[in-house]
């Protein structure tokens, strides 16, 4: 009997060794940080909330120009598409998922800025947006910046247009900062925000949603120019070179012209042509 007990024992312990190795995460290999290619999946950072740009759909599925920039580059960079990890990236921690090694890139509609670019490097530009205002279809009260002061206006903690609009444009402005846009859009539609202002590719894309038509417009002011980056951890050189060859690649074979149209051209946007890219060179 004692014999048996320790034959037991022993294949007892094969088979949690086996187990362990089984699930010891050396198949689940999630490439985040630096580097690039080679690991089973990669973890990328999009907006959850941007109609147009980056949106998770109510059946969990992913679109938008920079979901589609994003895919194309991570196919360049040797992930298929159902080897991708999309992460929610609110413009307030983009910079601390990259610098945490959450992600192992960001495209979401990422302005590049020169204090951004104190805390991670940038790859692109891949787009050239312009800071425009969003208000009701009815409301002809603002027409230009600076009928903002004393209005009720909103955009999103960490983004450079609400700060803009504040130092430069309007310094009366009554200034609201929300989590999200959706949070800024319900305040516009119940009429207790007056504007939304961010970049007029988000905005258009808002407008265009089906639910939206016909409750709000853009005011067609260009308040500044809005280049997106794809944002990277500060220093991966090799990441950054291999991105921008990734973009030049998708501009010469007609993939970005393609992305535009598919999702910018229901609301009838004219976007800039496809900026030369200046980050890393």
């Amino acid at each position: 009997m004692k014999v048996f007990k320790a034959g037991a024992a022993a294949a007892l312990a094969a088979t949690l060794a086996l187990t362990a190795t089984a699930c010891g995460g050396s198949d689940d290999k999630s490439d985040k940080g630096s580097g690039s290619g080679g690991g089973k999946k990669v973890v990328i950072g999009i907006k959850f909330d941007q109609p147009g740009l980056g949106l998770k759909t109510p059946d969990g599925k992913y679109t938008g120009f920079d979901v589609d920039v994003a895919t194309y580059v991570a196919k360049e960079l040797g992930y298929e598409a159902n080897q991708i990890e999309f992460k929610q990236a609110i413009s307030a921690e983009r910079e601390n998922l990259i610098q945490n090694g959450d992600v192992k890139f960001i495209v979401a509609s990422y302005s590049i800025s020169d204090k951004r670019k104190a805390k991670v490097d940038f790859a692109g530009p891949y787009f050239l947006a312009h800071q425009d205002l969003l208000v009701r279809a009815d409301d002809s009260s603002i027409t230009k910046a600076e009928d903002l002061n004393s209005k009720k206006l909103c955009s999103v903690a960490g983004s450079t247009s609400a700060q803009n609009v504040k130092d430069k444009l309007a310094p009366k402005a009554d200034l609201l900062q929300q989590g999200g846009y959706s949070e800024c859009l319900t305040g516009l539609e119940n009429k207790k925000l007056d504007a939304l202002t961010t970049d007029n590719s988000i905005l258009a894309g808002y407008a265009a949603q089906e639910k939206n038509q016909g409750k709000f417009k853009l005011a067609g002011l260009s308040l500044s120019n809005e280049n997106y980056g794809i944002g990277l951890k500060k220093g991966d050189k090799e990441l950054q070179t291999k991105i921008n060859a990734a973009l030049k690649k998708m501009v010469t074979d007609g993939s970005w012209e393609k992305f535009v149209k598919s999702n910018f051209g229901p609301a009838n946007y004219k976007n800039e042509p496809a900026p030369q890219i200046t980050e890393g060179s």
